[in-house]
């Protein structure tokens, strides 16, 4: 299944004027795999109200695995009703980085609103018993966590935006992570960082993870396709089309439908684009829910002047338009942008009901080619950043934090019948745009 031989490569789609990080010396640790799990991180499913997919690594003297969950109780004495599952497990070989069994479970048949334990492991080794909460129902009030690139010094300086995001949201039900999860797609290590930084939030709060070109590599074959890493450590929805699985794919919480496009692939091919493009037609003209949020790497417009992703406009915002997407989360351009009042639309007159969103979490910056352009509504450079957005009803408020806790923007989008979006704005008073 996974190429052994090659050497990892990036997609380079342009470089970025950025101040220097020590990228190699992000961490001395190798991450060996021991016998106890490691990496456990939670997934979301199609439909995360009734099921929960979670992954977790081993070294290779673990071939069998498994998982048990009990709704959560204050007596201890729950552990007694737990069901056992068995793990799929698959054997990953790369290069120099050490063997490993990565293994998988989806408990499915739960109830909503629920609060769960689980543990994962065996009789080499038990992780300790974790709590997490199923999705409501489409009427209940639902919140999540949105990410803009992590990439680089994960484990030192982007730990900590993860925490401040889970002290301001810990009720959220899923955290999407807008591509370039890690800056070279087959370095383990890196992944380390990753699940590091993360730490035990990884673990309670499901991730939906989007690629990023530095989450992709070219084989020796010339094919671009993603880290050897992705599909074995994440467990997601295989409802896109064929051949991108678990990169292109959506998943319906709370009466939203969320959407994650791979931008990488539309970047470096003509078949790909046009595969998403019918599979995302088809999703959004027979969707059930209220709202419609989409996540992909290269943004539809750019902060950086340089930048120009032409082929992702052309393509998917006709789409956004006719089947009125509410919220577009991107990344790549390190930096923070958004727009919907002032965003270039094909008919005079026309306003977009679409807020588009550009951002960056980790410490790797730009600030180059970054002035302000007519479509941002707001808009920061050198500022790590994460989102905390809250669907209630009718209305979906979106506010954006810095690194240290700061409400530095926020808005919120309110449904009118037959109309687009009404943007109400709620800028702190006295906070500057970071230029």
């Amino acid at each position: 299944m996974y190429l052994k031989n090659s050497i990892s490569k990036i997609v380079a789609t342009g470089s970025l004027a950025l101040w220097a990080l020590a990228v190699a010396a992000q961490n001395g640790e190798t991450y060996l795999p021991t016998t106890a799990p490691d990496r456990i991180v939670l997934n979301v499913t199609a439909d995360p109200s009734t099921s929960m997919a979670v992954n977790w690594r081993t070294s290779d003297a673990v071939a069998e695995s498994f998982a048990e969950i009990a709704v959560a109780e204050a007596d201890p004495r729950f552990v007694a009703k737990a069901k056992k599952l068995k793990a799929n497990t698959q054997k990953l070989v790369w290069e120099d980085t050490p063997t490993a069994y990565y293994h998988s479970v989806i408990f499915e048949n739960l109830l909503p609103g629920t609060k769960y334990a689980y543990r994962v492991g065996g009789e080499q080794g038990w992780s300790e018993w974790i709590h997490f909460t199923t999705a409501g129902t489409r009427d209940q009030k639902l919140s999540f966590i949105y990410y803009g690139d992590v990439q680089v010094n994960i484990s030192s300086l982007w730990s900590r935006v993860a925490r401040e995001a889970y002290a301001k949201a810990p009720e959220a039900r899923l955290a999407i992570y807008a591509g370039d999860l890690i800056n070279k797609a087959n370095r383990d290590v890196e992944w380390g960082d990753w699940f590091r930084g993360g730490g035990f939030i990884h673990s309670m709060i499901p991730a939906f993870p989007t690629p990023g070109n530095h989450d992709h590599f070219d084989t020796p074959e010339g094919i671009n396709t993603t880290s050897v890493f992705w599909r074995p450590q994440f467990t997601l929805p295989e409802n896109g089309p064929k051949g991108l699985e678990e990169t292109c794919y959506y998943a319906d919480v709370q009466g939203v439908r969320f959407i994650s496009l791979n931008s990488d692939q539309v970047d470096v091919s003509e078949k790909w684009t046009e595969v998403q493009k019918e599979w995302l037609e088809g999703i959004l003209k027979n969707n059930p829910n209220k709202w419609t949020v989409i996540t992909f790497h290269h943004p539809i417009f750019s902060p950086k002047t340089t930048r120009d992703n032409k082929r992702m406009r052309e393509t998917f915002k006709p789409l956004f338009d006719r089947y009125k997407v509410d919220l577009v989360l991107q990344g790549h351009d390190h930096t923070y942008a958004r727009g919907m009042a002032n965003i270039p639309m094909a008919e005079k007159g026309a306003q977009s009901g679409t807020m588009y969103v550009v951002s960056v979490s980790g410490p790797k910056m730009t600030d180059s080619n970054v002035d302000r352009a007519a479509w941002m509504d707001r808009s920061a450079i050198y500022t790590q950043l994460f989102h905390v957005v809250n669907v209630d009803g009718p209305k979906l408020s979106f506010e954006t934090y810095t690194a240290t806790g700061e409400l530095y923007d926020a808005f919120d989008l309110i449904k009118q019948k037959g109309k687009n979006n009404r943007i109400a704005e709620r800028v702190p008073a006295n906070v500057a745009e970071r230029r």
